[in-house]
């Protein structure tokens, strides 16, 4: 039996993981996929339809969403060859498959990675492509870093997806038959089962969050932009990093728990503050901001239908804030400008809210980050105290805590209290 060892700089963690991957289990001949369960058989197993049976009566909201990344996070290179991005011809010591190999593919913003079908499940393999950085990276989660890598051999090809993975990118992921209705972020995915409205359509028979509470209108979201556990763990053997058994119209927290954080601890899914470390954190950060407490959902910014601008914002970056916020408003900035709150030239990036209120500062892959989700401007103060990075210097490179401080403390809108320390 051959084997293949590789040394993988784990991610976020300094030195190396030795990790040996079976070459007999990498091989094993790649089985087709199991079939999707059609929509008459779907609306036997749970009341789900899938999105192809929307479109009749939504077409143009379905015809948005198809072009969305929810509805493209998971590919079959058979049916969409385009799916692969890097050139896997060319040598790379990382890549240890082919093309053939892939049974599905994962992402294609930040990251891109590779699944393959043994037995009746997905395994991921350990190599990954940095899409920005148009380079390979490997892929495999360290001793240590999330809570799972304790139930699991250190192994890629001995983590299945789906416990892992699988139930958030698909709609209705049955644990026991290891079949979906659909792979993707479906409409059903936020709207809960469809079959009864399919067959007769009336507001009572679907689940609209946006006339649900904003408690479980923000849990369509948080359902899988968060990091936490399922309540009872393991589940038929098998530890599971999703929510098994909810869907939209039933209680979140009745089926997942947010990741538990010591405040003063720096961890793999937080800094010392409580702010998230690393993506898929959205909702963990933002079930702390006032903007949550105020009855701010996700889809007041966001349209997952489908939107022109980034992330899917329902405008740009640049003025989404400023729906809600502005010089005359009560909601702030309390000054008369937006010049004179930012203390930055008007179309400059410090002079846009995300810059400062969502800092890219939480470890998508390598240097890659995304935005905090707090909505809390980072003072230099708690960058020394809990190691959280800020945005005045993650912008001027050049410059140090004490420096912004001072600048800081210069400025007279600001409480000294608070801002300027």
């Amino acid at each position: 039996m051959q084997r293949t060892v590789w040394y993988l700089a784990a991610a976020g963690v300094s030195g190396a993981l030795l990790v040996t991957i079976d070459a007999s289990a990498r091989t094993t001949p790649r089985q087709p996929p199991a079939p999707r369960r059609p929509a008459a058989a779907a609306a036997a197993a749970g009341g789900f339809a899938g999105s192809e049976a929307c479109r009749k009566c939504h077409a143009p909201t379905y015809e948005r969403w198809k072009r969305t990344r929810m509805a493209n996070v998971v590919r079959d290179p058979r049916t969409h060859p385009d799916a692969i991005i890097p050139d896997l011809s060319a040598p790379n010591p990382l890549v240890t498959f082919k093309a053939g190999d892939i049974a599905l593919v994962y992402g294609s913003k930040w990251k891109q990675r590779y699944f393959t079908r043994i037995g009746d499940d997905y395994y991921a393999f350990p190599a990954q492509w940095d899409v920005a950085h148009r380079q390979w990276r490997p892929y495999f989660a360290a001793a240590g870093t999330d809570w799972w890598t304790a139930h699991y051999p250190p192994d890629n090809m001995k983590r299945p997806t789906g416990p892992l993975c699988d139930g958030c990118h698909s709609v209705n992921y049955d644990i026991a038959t290891k079949q979906v209705t659909e792979w993707n972020v479906g409409c059903e995915k936020c709207h809960g089962p469809g079959a009864a409205h399919v067959a007769a359509p009336a507001r009572t028979n679907i689940v609209n969050p946006a006339r649900l509470d904003t408690v479980r209108a923000n849990d369509t979201c948080i359902q899988c932009h968060s990091q936490g556990q399922p309540l009872t763990n393991p589940i038929r053997g098998q530890y599971y990093d999703w929510p098994v058994g909810f869907h939209q119209g039933l209680d979140l927290k009745a089926f997942w728990k947010l990741e538990d954080h010591t405040l003063g601890q720096t961890t793999f899914t937080h800094y010392a503050d409580g702010t998230a470390h690393k993506n898929r954190m959205q909702g963990n950060d933002f079930v702390t901001s006032l903007m949550y407490a105020r009855g701010v959902t996700c889809f007041s910014c966001h349209d997952v239908h489908g939107t022109a601008n980034n992330a899917d914002l329902i405008k740009p970056a640049s003025v989404v804030c400023l729906t809600c916020h502005g010089p005359a408003s009560p909601n702030g900035p309390h000054a008369a400008t937006i010049e004179q709150h930012t203390h930055h030239r008007a179309g400059s990036p410090g002079s846009e809210c995300v810059s400062c209120h969502m800092p890219k500062i939480e470890q998508e892959m390598g240097d890659v980050m995304v935005r905090s989700h707090t909505f809390r401007f980072v003072p230099p103060s708690v960058s020394e105290t809990s190691k959280v990075p800020n945005a005045c210097v993650a912008c001027h490179t050049d410059k140090t805590n004490a420096w912004a401080a001072t600048a800081l403390a210069s400025w007279p809108e600001f409480s000294p209290w608070r801002v300027g320390q």
